[in-house]
């Protein structure tokens, strides 16, 4: 068999004679089988877009992707946020105040950077910055403290009722809820109050109860008396002093039926309760009752 017959048979070219040459030879059914099953087969439906989409996503994924380093420009990021970290630590550092305060029933001694000594009442609290000491002695004080300031510049004791300014002296201030008294004890003391400023020479005292100033006592011991363990009243309202004993003797002070702002004069003990309790009552005309740590103050004619 001719090489070229196989060819023409696909192709139908083949002459009778040349055909009939071919189913003659041994290859023909072979080919007739081969022939007859390919018939048969289907090609898979095939989606020309679906095809480029696919090598453009293929040739996408081969491509070399290029990182650009810029090591300049990270160091210069990385010395800004270490700047910016630095700064910021040495402001809020520099603004860090000292904080003291002391507790119920607690007093507490305090030495300044420049030997100034402070003396902590009950349920109080000072802070001043220590960085900032050689230039600003500024005290910041809640509740009650005696002050014993070394002679240099311009000391001060803010308040939220008023400021007190020395420049060496000795002086006591009670800055508390409704009620603020600055006592001079030495030297010469200036109280600012709603913009006015006082002088006050030793032995004086100013005081402000619920926001207006009343004429004060003249004090007449050399230091506070809550110092020796008491605390004194002249002519002060009964609430305040319910609220001292309070703070003194850790107790919670009930009320009932009684007027607490009946005006008190007296001393009662920071350290002796039973004694504290007869000596607010018995002035007051009222009575008492204590249990563990709370104590109810009542009218006798009370149920």
């Amino acid at each position: 068999m001719q090489e070229n017959y196989l060819a023409k048979w696909l192709n139908n070219e083949l002459t009778e004679t040349e055909l009939a040459e071919f189913k003659n030879s041994d290859e023909y059914l072979s080919y007739q089988r081969i022939l007859e099953a390919t018939n048969t087969l289907e090609a898979p439906d095939f989606d020309i877009e679906n095809a480029l989409e696919a090598v453009k996503n293929k040739r996408t994924l081969q491509e070399t992707k290029v990182v650009q380093l810029k090591p300049f420009k990270r160091f210069l990021r990385v010395a800004a946020a270490v700047t910016i970290i630095m700064v910021g630590s040495y402001f809020y550092l520099d603004t860090l105040n000292e904080n003291i305060s002391t507790q119920y029933a607690e007093n507490k001694e305090v030495v300044l950077p420049d030997t100034s000594e402070i003396l902590l009442n009950a349920d109080s609290e000072i802070s001043y910055s220590e960085k900032k000491w050689a230039n600003e002695r500024n005290v910041s004080l809640e509740g009650e403290a005696f002050f014993k300031v070394a002679k240099g510049k311009r000391f001060t004791v803010s308040t939220e009722h008023g400021t007190v300014a020395v420049l060496g002296t000795q002086f006591n201030v009670e800055n508390r809820k409704g009620f603020f008294e600055v006592t001079c004890f030495e030297g010469l003391v200036s109280v600012t109050f709603n913009n006015d400023e006082t002088k006050l020479p030793a032995g004086t005292s100013f005081l402000v109860i619920d926001g207006k100033i009343i004429e004060a006592e003249k004090p007449i011991t050399t230091t506070p008396s809550w110092m020796n363990n008491e605390s004194t009243f002249k002519s002060i309202p009964l609430k305040y002093v319910l609220d001292e004993f309070q703070r003194q003797h850790n107790i919670e002070v009930e009320t009932q039926n009684i007027d607490i702002n009946k005006l008190f004069t007296g001393t009662f003990s920071n350290t002796n309760t039973d004694l504290a309790l007869q000596s607010i009552s018995v002035p007051s005309q009222i009575k008492f009752k204590l249990e563990g740590k709370k104590v109810l103050f009542y009218a006798e004619s009370a149920p």
